[in-house]
């Protein structure tokens, strides 16, 4: 693993792709270049006639990934933009199922990513939240768009505008993930539902994921110019060096 992180590609037998978010010292958080690297790795998975069905998890047991490095690159220029929306499949299509095995902390942009799976479980110990608006950041990952539509408006207003944690019985019950299971069950269920997905036909599992990946993508890119502005408008103002700087000393943001 380098020191900055990195994404792990692996095999499950001939069909599935395993995708693990290696960053465990700094909770499997994303840098942009690793954000790079995942947009890509989409589209070498899109294009693979040989997988069937994703899953995707963390490395270690204290988190599934917390999103975006913030002490690292924070702009948010028009190419970059385009490569983080890739990365966490906001406003682009996939073809293949992805399954995710929440294995810790799924929080910010880590809970964006989320929100581009299909079938979804978590360790007892996960916790998930929003708490951009803590630290005067704009979720510009997809939460705004993606997620009333996956778990009602107002389970995702308390989610987004309070910035609490919820723990994964909560998370299971407003629908956010299929179920809870023991941390040392998750991989092989995982696993075992990737399987049974990649037994049934290729061509129609991803006709039908083609479908619904391009109705949410096109909704997302129907909401991206807003997106963008709202976003630019929260960076540009104080508050977010205040609460950039408080979330990196650990300490209250003042945004008196």
């Amino acid at each position: 693993m380098s020191a900055t992180g990195e994404l792990r590609l692996g095999q499950h037998g001939r069909y599935i792709a395993t995708v693990t978010i290696d960053n465990p010292a700094r909770r499997n958080a994303m840098s942009r270049a690793m954000l790079a690297d995942l947009a890509a790795l989409w589209d070498r998975l899109d294009r693979d006639v040989d997988c069937r069905c994703v899953v995707v998890t963390g490395a270690g047991d204290k988190a599934f990934t917390s999103g975006a490095d913030v002490s690292g690159d924070l702009s948010a220029s028009e190419e970059m933009a385009r490569v983080i929306n890739r990365g966490l499949l906001k406003t682009t299509t996939f073809s293949k199922p992805i399954v995710a095995a929440v294995n810790g902390d799924c929080v910010a942009g880590g809970l964006e990513l989320l929100l581009a799976t299909d079938i979804r479980a978590a360790a007892a110990h996960a916790r998930f939240g929003l708490p951009e608006v803590k630290w005067s950041i704009y979720p510009f990952g997809g939460a705004t768009v993606k997620l009333i539509r996956q778990v009602g408006h107002v389970h995702a207003m308390d989610l987004l505008l309070t910035g609490r944690l919820v723990d994964a019985a909560e998370a299971a019950g407003i629908g956010l993930v299929n179920r809870v299971l023991p941390a040392a069950e998750l991989l092989p269920w995982a696993l075992a539902t990737a399987e049974t997905i990649a037994a049934n036909s290729p061509l129609a599992v991803q006709a039908v994921k083609y479908q619904i990946s391009a109705t949410i993508a096109e909704h997302a890119q129907s909401r991206e110019a807003l997106d963008r502005e709202l976003g630019d408008r929260v960076r540009a103002h104080p508050h977010f060096q205040e609460g950039v700087a408080a979330f990196l000393a650990k300490r209250k943001p003042d945004y008196s």
